[in-house]
């Protein structure tokens, strides 16, 4: 018999992974992981909270009760096909998005953070930004303006796709069977957004200190 799941409320009902789970089931996390992966709307979703909840749930048999190959396999496409609307939104913009005015859900900051990781990491960063929030929502919308060459992308966005998709859910299925994990799931999920949030607030330091650095120099 499973265990009921239960979570501190994290925020709002739609950035709560078990809410989320719970109201729309398997076909919410595909939709949520699509949109995330490459729409400009969706770098405020949970993702990574969201694929290790997921995990934890299919193993718990609790609101999902499909094989964690399945889950894992629906995922992956799910990212990767997201991955590729964004490369081709960006392709088909170009450099006019960096000329788009700010809005409630658009910031120009977004896309220079991404700029720069892009700019940094090259090719991998299609596989690296799968795992920094909100940068993995327009790195390859970057990689499109860019004009990155089409098929590097795809074996890179599948590569990317693979890690995070399955990865980040089987972590959480093999851990949720623990029973620590599940007493104490609001804090892991907490950690997890804590840890994922980390490589974002070092680059805002560093940059920060190079500004500084600029500006002595000066």
């Amino acid at each position: 018999m499973s265990t009921p799941v239960t979570t501190l409320a994290l925020g709002p009902d739609f950035l709560d992974p078990t809410w989320l789970i719970s109201t729309f089931g398997l076909l919410g996390i595909l939709a949520i992981v699509f949109a995330e992966s490459g729409l400009l709307i969706g770098f405020f979703l949970p993702g990574d909270s969201l694929l290790f909840t997921a995990g934890l749930l299919t193993a718990d048999g609790q609101y999902i009760t499909y094989p964690l190959w399945l889950v894992c396999l629906l995922i992956t496409i799910a990212a990767i096909a997201g991955d590729q609307v964004g490369y081709l939104f960006g392709r088909r913009v170009g450099p006019s998005l960096f000329r788009r005015p700010n809005s409630r859900l658009f910031k120009q900051e977004n896309l220079i953070k991404a700029n720069e990781f892009f700019e940094k990491y090259g090719a991998r960063s299609i596989v690296l930004a799968r795992f920094v929030p909100i940068v993995r929502t327009f790195t390859p919308i970057v990689a499109g303006v860019s004009n990155m060459r089409y098929r590097t992308f795809v074996i890179y966005n599948v590569i990317g796709g693979v890690l995070w998709g399955c990865g980040v859910t089987i972590l959480g299925y093999f851990l949720g069977q623990i029973a620590f994990v599940k007493e104490h799931i609001e804090l892991i999920l907490i950690g997890i957004v804590v840890v994922s949030v980390v490589p974002i607030a070092i680059e805002l330091l560093r940059a920060r200190s190079n500004s500084r650095k600029d500006s002595a120099s000066a």
